[in-house]
C-alpha cells in the first residue's frame, strides 16, 4: 500500500478539524479526481475546476485519480478509505487532508476499471458501497494485487457483515 502512518497533533488553542477533506480537480481530458461513492460532510466549491469534499470520522469512500498528457493516461488510480477521527494514526494520500485508513489502493487503468465494476456490483444488488464491510475492500485490493480472481461481495456476506457489527461491543 502507498502513503506513510502518521498521527497528527493538534495545537491545543484551536478546535480539532473533525473531517478528512479530498481536493478534486476536473480539467477534461488532463487531470480528473473524483469520488466514485461516499457519503460528503460538506463541499467547498473554489472554481468551476477545483472543489473540496469532506468526509466525517469513520465514513468509507472511493477517490479516483487520472492524469493525462499528449500521449495519452500517464496515471490511473483508485483508493477507498476509511477517514479517521483525530489523533488516530492514518496513512497519507496526494489530494487527501490529512489521509486515512487505506483499505484498497490499486493504479493501472485495468486494474482501476475492476474496481470500479466491482463498485458497480455491489450496486447491483442493491448495497450501498460506503455499507461495505471493510474486510472486503482488502480482499479485493489484495486479490487484484496479487493477479488473482477476487470473490463478488454478495447480501448473504453482506448480511453477516452487519449482523457481527451490531453484535461487537
Amino acid at each position: 500500500m502507498t502513503g506513510q502512518t502518521l498521527s497528527h497533533p493538534q495545537d491545543a488553542t484551536t478546535p480539532p478539524d473533525r473531517l478528512t477533506h479530498v481536493n478534486l480537480i476536473w480539467i477534461e481530458q488532463r487531470v480528473e479526481h473524483w469520488i466514485r461513492f461516499g457519503d460528503e460532510a460538506e463541499e467547498r466549491i473554489i472554481d468551476r475546476r477545483r472543489r473540496v469534499l469532506s468526509f466525517s470520522p469513520d465514513s468509507v469512500f472511493a477517490f479516483v485519480h487520472w492524469v493525462a498528457n499528449e500521449h495519452g493516461s500517464v496515471l490511473s488510480r483508485v483508493t477507498i478509505l476509511r477517514a479517521v477521527t483525530p489523533g488516530q494514526p492514518y496513512q497519507t494520500v496526494p489530494s487527501v487532508r490529512p489521509g486515512g485508513e487505506i483499505l484498497l489502493a490499486i493504479g493501472g487503468w485495468p486494474k482501476v476499471e475492476r474496481v470500479l465494476q466491482a463498485i458497480d456490483a455491489i450496486e447491483a444488488i442493491g448495497i450501498d458501497p460506503t455499507e461495505v464491510s471493510l474486510d472486503h475492500w482488502r480482499h479485493l485490493h489484495n486479490r487484484l494485487t496479487a493477479g488473482q480472481e477476487p470473490r463478488a461481495y454478495s447480501r448473504l456476506q453482506h448480511r453477516a457483515f452487519l449482523l457481527r457489527r451490531r453484535a461487537a461491543p
